[in-house]
């Protein structure tokens, strides 16, 4: 073999051995930090407080379609993408919500399905969404639901954009896993396990031991893989007994107010109000860390309701996530 034919071998066989190795080295997916802000006029004055090279995905909440299917324009959403896109962060639509939505029962049969799919992705397609998030909870989850995101997974499949919902724990068996099946992912609502609308069953509405529940349901008798669940973190607390009843920031508490008003109690999960015997319950620094790691562990990531219950400075939850998930990222 002569000098040039040994030394176009050597390239080849060099270039084969590098290629080789490139396809055996799996990549590592990616941490989510999926966060949640309301839609309406402030938007883009709210998107501005939040950091977002510390989020993956920014869920609009909510958009959601009038009693006849259709939608009408977002005021500011177009300027809320370009923003968040400029950071590649990925932003959904969140229809739905923790309140009741009746009129979807209608909208979800057969009779309407196709046309409100339609209406969907139109919306999609005008703003350049990266996907939908379906947070229908309670009885507006009913036996149409299945028929509904197994529709919007054909176009947003051909579209190659995102399908996820927010899932909690007391609608978990009215989800079917054909439906499941649909998700990219879920957000777990790992959070009101109890609440102002419970005031005789006062306690902390978010422990650790219901986000480790929440896993180990959907991962083992649901079957899904660690990469598709992402731990909801609550920003925001509640409160219990006699309270201030003029106040009602003590009924529903963001971190926020957790800061400003209760400063040596951030690493706590809990204030007692000795004038009246009151107790507000949220998750404080260090349930947040244990969270994080939890989720760097066990899950695809965290999922936060929501971003603007956060603080501006040194005190910032999304910031301790942030750090707290880098560190173990980074350890050899």
């Amino acid at each position: 073999m002569d000098f040039e034919k040994k030394k176009k071998w050597s390239l080849k066989w060099g270039l084969m051995m590098l290629l080789s190795t490139l396809v055996i080295v799996p990549s590592k997916a990616q941490f989510k930090v999926v966060g949640y802000i309301w839609s309406r006029s402030d938007m883009v004055k709210d998107i501005k407080k939040v950091d977002l090279e510390k989020i993956t995905h920014l869920n609009i909440a909510f958009i959601n379609p009038d009693t006849s299917g259709n939608f009408k324009a977002v005021p500011g959403l177009d300027s809320v993408i370009e923003i968040a896109h400029r950071k590649n962060v990925k932003v959904l639509m969140s229809c739905g919500g923790g309140s009741r939505q009746s009129y979807y029962a209608e909208l979800l049969t057969r009779k309407h399905r196709k046309t409100l799919v339609k209406n969907f992705i139109a919306v999609l397609d005008k703003y350049d969404l990266d996907g939908i998030d379906v947070d229908l909870e309670g009885e507006d989850i009913d036996g149409n639901y299945e028929g509904f995101v197994a529709d919007l997974r054909k176009p947003l499949t051909k579209r190659n954009k995102l399908l996820t919902s927010a899932l909690a724990w007391w609608t978990r068996d009215r989800i079917s896993d054909r439906a499941l099946a649909q998700f990219d992912f879920i957000n777990i609502m790992a959070y009101d396990k109890t609440g102002p609308w419970k005031p005789d069953l006062g306690g902390q509405h978010a422990p650790y031991s219901y986000a480790e529940e929440h896993l180990n349901y959907w991962q083992k008798e649901r079957g899904l893989k660690k990469e598709a669940m992402n731990i909801g973190l609550p920003f925001y607390g509640y409160g219990f007994g006699e309270l201030p009843v003029k106040d009602r920031s003590f009924r529903q508490i963001s971190w926020t107010d957790v800061v400003k008003k209760y400063p040596e109690r951030m690493n706590f999960d809990e204030i007692i109000l000795p004038d009246n015997g009151g107790t507000i319950y949220y998750n404080g620094r260090q349930t947040i860390v244990d969270k994080t790691q939890l989720a760097s562990k066990s899950a695809g990531g965290v999922m936060i309701w929501q971003l603007l219950y956060d603080t501006q400075d040194e005190h910032s939850l999304l910031s301790l996530v942030d750090n707290t998930h880098k560190n173990l990222e980074n350890k050899p």
